[in-house]
């Protein structure tokens, strides 16, 4: 048995411009298309269909699907689902391009830095230079973590895993700032979003010290958010590693800064449709976020630039680089591309284009030389002119090249994914923001196909 999708021209009623508004969607639409889903039994559900205010992607709404007919909709891993309607980011996979509100963020990785970033994400704009004041302001009034939030890290031992320390931390922020959620106090939201924001690199660099048993830097006043991050980390009460060489300290922070913005936000992926899900059921935002953490710890999301920097070490050398891609192109069991390749992009990543040179002016500025980055480059540029890779759009992503970077600055692997956390957390609360202050807004309820055993009798 199989349904039949059609589609026709139709006049709006006002249901449908009522589920039009629900969504928010910005399109102007005064006369629409919608599907029709013929049953095997006869029936026929009259579906709307939906336009983004940008690109050519094109939805049917389904909200009314079982009251019409009588069913559901099965999608796992929700590829082609819209979970929900968003003025946040927007990205085009096949032509490459991701842009938070509006603006490609290889543009403003290059023009901003990350509190500016921040500030649109949250208010839609970019700042005057009178609101960048404020909020760097608040920003940093808020960096420092209270004291009985210190106990947090002294109770967990040195070898407790970064990601399970700083679910547990920003969890634990929930205790310290309770949020009688409002969906109308815009206020309250925004005083939420900035604490977050603001206490992740505090949170960031005790995770690391905690690791080497070193104590707590404080933020200073005079440096901006990624110094400030870099100070936190690696600096002890003899020595400063950073600050003593001002070019080095310069250079590192530029890099982390772009590192920031570039992974800022990203859509609907695992770990932000995570926090969109446990904020729905209007659970503390600082809990909401944690949540979204853990959704990030797992491999397959945010640990790939660990991965990268595993498969440049098993490459080796420059030389080795060939032999490494005949085998990939094998299949040989255990040799695996990382940093290659996207989920949504089908096209060269656009974050990854700036930070390919951001590398290469870091590490000459730091005065590293790194035989992996030319490891890196020869895998690129073999990859790239290889038709096994062109044809299935094989293309460098954002991952390939910010493990180099990190490294190079003295992060270890084991907090590559703190890192990305650290940027993802303003993308994230962002997300909350944005969904609990929308009409309509109400606790998630996916549905499921049931494959267990039927209704049946104890013996």
């Amino acid at each position: 048995m199989y349904f039949t999708l059609a589609f026709a021209w139709h006049s709006l009623d006002s249901s449908t411009v009522q589920c039009v508004t629900r969504l928010a969607l910005r399109s102007s639409i005064s006369e629409a298309d919608f599907a029709e889903l013929k049953l095997p039994t006869g029936e026929v559900a009259k579906l709307p269909m939906l336009y983004p205010s940008h690109g050519t992607d094109k939805f049917i709404d389904i909200g009314t699907l079982n009251k019409q007919a009588g069913v559901y909709t099965y999608d796992p891993g929700f590829q082609c689902t819209a979970s929900c309607s968003s003025a946040i980011t927007f990205i085009d996979g096949d032509k490459g391009q991701c842009n938070y509100r509006g603006y490609p963020v290889d543009q403003i990785a290059q023009s901003s830095n990350f509190l500016e970033v921040s500030y649109l994400l949250l208010n839609g704009e970019m700042p005057t230079p009178e609101e960048m004041q404020e909020f760097d302001s608040e920003i940093k009034q808020h960096m420092i973590i209270k004291t009985k939030m210190l106990s947090f890290f002294n109770s967990m031992p040195s070898a407790a895993h970064p990601m399970a320390q700083m679910t547990s931390v920003v969890a634990g922020l929930s205790a310290f700032y309770p949020v009688s959620l409002d969906p109308k106090d815009h206020k309250q939201h925004m005083e939420a979003a900035i604490r977050m924001v603001a206490k992740m690199p505090m949170i960031s660099a005790l995770i690391y010290r905690n690791s080497l048993g070193l104590p707590a830097v404080y933020p200073r006043s005079d440096f901006t958010y990624a110094e400030n991050l870099l100070y936190m980390m690696f600096s002890n009460p003899t020595h400063t590693t950073f600050p003593q060489n001002e070019k080095v300290f310069k250079a590192a922070a530029k890099a982390i800064d772009v590192f920031l913005i570039l992974h800022a936000d990203h859509e609907q992926n695992a770990s932000t449709s995570t926090v969109r899900i446990a904020g729905s059921s209007q659970a503390n935002p600082y809990a909401a976020v944690s949540a979204g953490i853990a959704s990030l710890w797992g491999p397959a999301h945010g640990g790939a630039n660990e991965a990268v920097i595993q498969m440049l070490e098993e490459i080796g050398t420059k030389e080795n680089v060939a032999e490494f891609v005949r085998k990939v192109k094998n299949k040989e069991a255990g040799v695996r591309l990382m940093g290659f390749g996207h989920r949504v992009y089908k096209n060269y990543d656009p974050r990854a284009k700036y930070f390919k040179t951001l590398v290469g002016e870091v590490l000459d500025g730091m005065d590293i030389q790194d035989p992996k980055l030319e490891v890196a480059r020869e895998l690129e540029r073999i990859a790239l002119e290889d038709e096994y890779f062109i044809k299935r759009k094989l293309y460098p992503n954002v991952d390939f090249y910010t493990g180099i970077m990190l490294r190079a600055i003295g992060i270890p692997t084991s907090m590559f994914t703190v890192m990305f956390a650290l940027a993802r957390t303003v993308g994230w609360i962002t997300q909350w923001k944005e969904m609990v202050e929308e009409k309509g807004f109400r606790i998630s309820r996916p549905r499921q196909i049931y494959i267990g055993a039927p209704e049946r009798k104890l013996p």
